[in-house]
């Protein structure tokens, strides 16, 4: 049985709109810094290959899985999953997943915020010089000065939460489907603007070997746990984030299609991030396994003292700030989507109180660096305790009731009015992978998480 209600919120225009929004929503800071590190230090290629099948084994089940439920439901999260319990004969408490995610959005959103706020101020610091000639030293209490500044911070977290807000505010044709149409276009240029420079000026042998040649010696268990892991998590899934956009998606556009389309591209942007960045690091005898630091030190030291460096580092920096805008306007959706429904007010209003909660909760990230840098629980900052909460116990639940929800309490029938009618390889490889491989990936990743079991 199909469900017949219409989105509240309109639809999206086209097949190439949806497909960029979805990669959006996936592609962010991620994407930018952290895989073309943990692939390098984990065996290069032979890290690529592992997650790459993890990425079709487990992420591609879920992501589908959230865009049937989206499509399915027609509202937000919460809303679609309770409706499509009801209409298969099941507890309408599965509900409360839905609402899991998108308390899950609105944390993870607080500290994004602030992280995505640092990417607005880099574009500013790399425009003016400071990074000109400089060096480790230079770097480090620029980065300093700006993180341990609460006001500063706060400037900036507040003019990213904003931008943001006003974006998710204007509805789905004149907000989400413009800027994503805009900013992932600009992003994909900027990104082989960069990859140019990389070559011509950058080790870009180096970079190739770091990030490609399989060193299967170097990958260890806890490497192939990693692997699964940014496989599950580079997707956006299990925040509702990708239900709320498939409630918009209309009935005659494929879901397969478009869900393989996003993986391709959220891998091919990780791949090609780390051909921008390593052939510079390399060329700066830099320590490729630096990490977050390798963003908003290392890169801005090298930046500075490499040809065109001022140009390059606006550039990189207004690559990560689009890559972080893109991903939060998904991760704000959801609760906006929500509030309109639950309390009957317009998506203007509901913007504006969503991106007020959320920047209330981003003031704990702001100050962890800063007033209450010592204030510490469990033996983390504020900071890092939203980022466990959400990263290593809601999301990981959240993905695997989401895959268990669709696969084996929705009715079969209207699963496969949705995704195939024939019920053909598609369909079939879809629901034995979300029954059985995925729960289980997803249940390794979370026992990985919270250190029930190490390797």
């Amino acid at each position: 049985m199909n469900n017949s209600k219409g989105s509240l919120h309109g639809y999206w225009s086209s097949r190439i709109s949806f497909i960029l929004a979805v990669a959006g929503s996936a592609v962010g800071l991620g994407n930018i810094w952290k895989f073309p590190y943990i692939a390098g230090v984990n065996g290069g290629g032979a890290f690529v290959l592992v997650y790459i099948l993890c990425v079709f084994l487990i992420g591609l089940p879920i992501l589908v899985s959230e865009i049937l439920i989206g499509r399915m439901g027609r509202r937000n999260p919460a809303s679609s999953m309770e409706a499509m319990a009801l209409q298969s004969s099941s507890s309408k408490k599965w509900a409360f997943v839905g609402l899991m995610g998108i308390l899950s959005g609105v944390l993870i959103l607080s500290y994004y915020s602030v992280i995505a706020g640092w990417s607005l101020a880099y574009i500013f610091e790399s425009f003016s010089g400071t990074f000109v000639n400089a060096n480790s030293t230079i770097v480090e209490e620029s980065f300093f000065s700006l993180s341990s500044s609460w006001k500063i911070t706060m400037f900036w977290h507040s003019l990213f939460m904003i931008i943001t807000a006003y974006v998710v505010s204007k509805g789905v044709a004149e907000g989400l489907e413009k800027a994503v149409r805009l900013l992932m276009p600009l992003l994909i240029l900027l990104l082989l603007i960069l990859l140019v420079y990389s070559a011509l000026e950058g080790e870009f042998i180096a970079g190739l070997s770091f990030m490609f040649a399989p060193r299967f010696h170097d990958l260890t268990a806890d490497g192939i746990l990693v692997a699964l892991g940014h496989a599950f998590f580079t997707l956006s899934v299990g925040m509702g984030a990708i239900m709320a956009y498939g409630a918009y998606l209309p009935d005659n556009m494929s879901i397969g299609r478009i869900s393989i389309s996003v993986v391709l591209a959220d891998t091919f942007i990780a791949l090609i991030s780390g051909l921008v960045i390593f052939p510079i690091v390399f060329a700066n005898g830099l320590d490729p396994e630096a990490g977050p630091g390798l963003v908003f030190m290392s890169l801005p030291m090298a930046f500075g003292n490499l040809p065109g460096g001022i140009g390059l580092g606006v550039i990189f920096f207004t690559l990560l700030s689009f890559a972080a805008w893109t991903s939060a306007i998904s991760l704000m959706e959801p609760a906006v989507a929500w509030a309109v429904e639950k309390f009957k007010i317009q998506r203007v209003t509901a913007s504006f109180f969503i991106c007020l909660i959320i920047w209330v909760f981003g003031l704990g990230t702001v100050f962890s660096f800063s007033l209450l840098s010592d204030f510490l629980l469990l033996g983390r900052n504020i900071f890092d305790n939203l980022d466990y909460l959400t990263s290593n116990i809601l999301l990981p639940l959240g993905g695997l009731m989401i895959v268990i929800f669709a696969s084996w309490v929705v009715n079969i029938d209207s699963l496969s009015i949705q995704l195939d009618k024939s019920r053909g390889i598609f369909f079939r490889l879809w629901l034995f992978l979300s029954r059985y491989i995925a729960p289980i990936g997803v249940m390794i990743i979370f026992f990985y998480s919270v250190n029930i079991f190490s390797t």
